[in-house]
């Protein structure tokens, strides 16, 4: 089973009919005890950092998330998902969850593109299970100011370009994150969220 987490910062309808669409047992929880019997985790986030942590202190997600990234389970972040899980936004100059190193920034004013990125770009893919056999020349749907900046080269796992190149997907041991959005992005994106449902880290 699949966990979705709900905390008042998530597209979850989209999430939702993507897993669905694959077949997939799952269950949206809104506090961490709802999800004992999962085996997977989809950690989705639309919003704010600052408020989006401030609600996942309130319902003990932390605690939750950091036993489950102990435990070697798989955790996929998806866009603001992604973002907090890293140790520092400068979104509200926010403390984030801390379980990849490395910090969030907003793209600088002087790149002479429209911020926020919104709309398709393609991604550039590390070798990696999850990621394996995508098409490179599909692109994926991203709605972000900000962006992942990894502390080491080897929690990068794709990168994209916007006026400058970003990591647009990372990872570390069990936690994959991506700044787009895979339950938005057509059949590449659901290709992508299958083969993470079929992963075992």
């Amino acid at each position: 089973m699949v966990g979705i987490i709900d905390y008042g910062a998530g597209n979850l309808t989209s999430v939702i009919r993507a897993v669905e669409k694959l077949g997939a047992i799952y269950r949206v929880a809104s506090q961490p005890d709802e999800l004992k019997l999962a085996t997977s985790l989809i950690f989705p986030g639309v919003g704010h950092a600052a408020s989006a942590m401030e609600r996942l202190r309130q319902a003990g997600w932390p605690e939750f998330l950091l036993q489950w990234a102990h435990a070697g389970k798989p955790l996929l972040g998806i866009c603001l998902g992604s973002q907090i899980l890293l140790e520092f936004s400068e979104e509200g100059n926010t403390t984030c969850l801390g379980l990849i190193p490395g910090s969030v920034k907003r793209f600088p004013d002087k790149l002479g593109v429209k911020i926020p990125q919104i709309g398709w770009n393609t991604v550039d893919f590390h070798d990696h299970p999850v990621f394996r056999g995508l098409d490179p020349r599909a692109s994926y749907y991203f709605v972000h100011s900000y962006y992942t900046e990894v502390t080491y080269p080897a929690h990068r796992l794709g990168s994209t370009e916007y006026g400058m190149v970003f990591t647009s997907a990372l990872g570390k041991d069990s936690i994959l994150a991506v700044q787009f959005h895979p339950e938005k992005s057509g059949q590449p994106g659901l290709q992508l969220l299958d083969q993470f449902l079929r992963w075992r880290p």
